[in-house]
């Protein structure tokens, strides 16, 4: 006991339909933390899974020691990867929270105990991400997520599992109302972060179609959400439909000076481009002051900073 960590650890693990995965991976999470840790407790957000896999968890928990409890948290219905992991987190009570996003055991047992050991060194939020190509469409996403965000969205990328400090959940909670992107608001939150690569040892396993429905639309509600994608294409179109616009008011100019066009044409062409500006023009301003309004919410704490150094005692 006196070579085992002194912090109370807890780890949340998202499952759903992992009926095939959960037991080994339940399994190496348990036997890190019963070898590191004095005392530890683990939750399984099971997100309203329609297969086997409690029933998987509850054997497994039947061979934990007295030092580390298991703990099912089921979900009503399926509410998807932040809103169960949310949900998860604030149920822990540990000093230090793992967050497994998937029971995918792709990763070398150390590599847990690796980013513990880095957020001893004052880092508050470390992760791990898979060494290797992203999918196109993660690449994609968060190329674009970068290029319409702020500058510390800039690092963020494809994570396995992080572990964060008790500040910054602390943080986080007095930033948000509702945590609808969890790795956006961790990047936002001021706090020191790492991140650190593996090697991965086996291949992915592909989500259902729910999981990969949820996503997509998770995809677009961050870039909504949490940059300025939606403002930016609302000017892009006000700006194409001036041009337009501008267009249309040489061209029925020139045909009204050199041809004879239907009594009202040129009024008419000229009051439907105008219009369709002007439309434009005010669905940007309705974007971006709903986009104040998000920033509102989701950002409502006015200053963030990233430690406290006491000089003199």
């Amino acid at each position: 006991m006196e070579f085992k960590e002194k912090n109370f650890i807890s780890a949340v693990i998202y499952v759903h339909n992992a009926e095939k995965r959960i037991g080994t991976f339940l399994k190496t999470i348990l036997t890190v933390l019963e070898e590191n840790f004095e005392m530890a407790e683990i939750i399984c957000v099971n997100d309203h899974s329609e297969d086997n896999s409690v029933s998987v968890i509850r054997k497994v928990g039947k061979a934990a020691c007295h030092t580390t409890s298991i703990s099912v948290l089921n979900m009503s219905y399926f509410h998807g990867l932040e809103t169960a992991m949310n949900a998860g987190v604030d149920l822990s009570i540990g000093d230090f929270v793992l967050e497994f996003d998937s029971t995918v055991l792709d990763f070398a047992p150390e590599e847990i105990m690796k980013i513990y050991r880095k957020s001893l060194e004052g880092y508050d939020i470390v992760s791990a991400s898979p060494e290797g190509r992203q999918r196109l469409t993660s690449r994609l996403f968060y190329m674009l997520f970068q290029r319409c965000s702020s500058s510390f969205y800039q690092h963020m990328g494809t994570e396995s599992f992080r572990v964060l400090s008790r500040r910054v959940i602390n943080r986080v909670s007095s930033m948000n109302q509702s945590v609808p992107y969890r790795k956006a608001v961790y990047a936002s939150c001021g706090l020191k972060t790492w991140n650190l690569r593996y090697k991965v040892q086996n291949a992915r396993t592909d989500s259902d179609h729910k999981e990969r429905r949820y996503r997509r639309r998770l995809a677009v509600d961050s870039l909504i959400l949490f940059t300025e994608a939606g403002y930016g294409f609302s000017m892009l179109m006000t700006g194409m439909m001036m041009l337009a616009a501008m267009f249309m008011l040489v061209y029925s100019l020139v045909i009204y000076l050199t041809q004879k066009p239907v009594e009202g044409w040129t009024t008419t062409i000229l009051f439907l481009s105008f219009a369709f500006f002007g439309l434009f023009a005010i669905l940007t301003i309705i974007v971006k002051y709903l986009q104040i309004l998000v920033n509102l919410v989701f950002k409502r704490k006015p200053y963030s900073f990233e430690s406290i150094e006491k000089l003199t005692k």
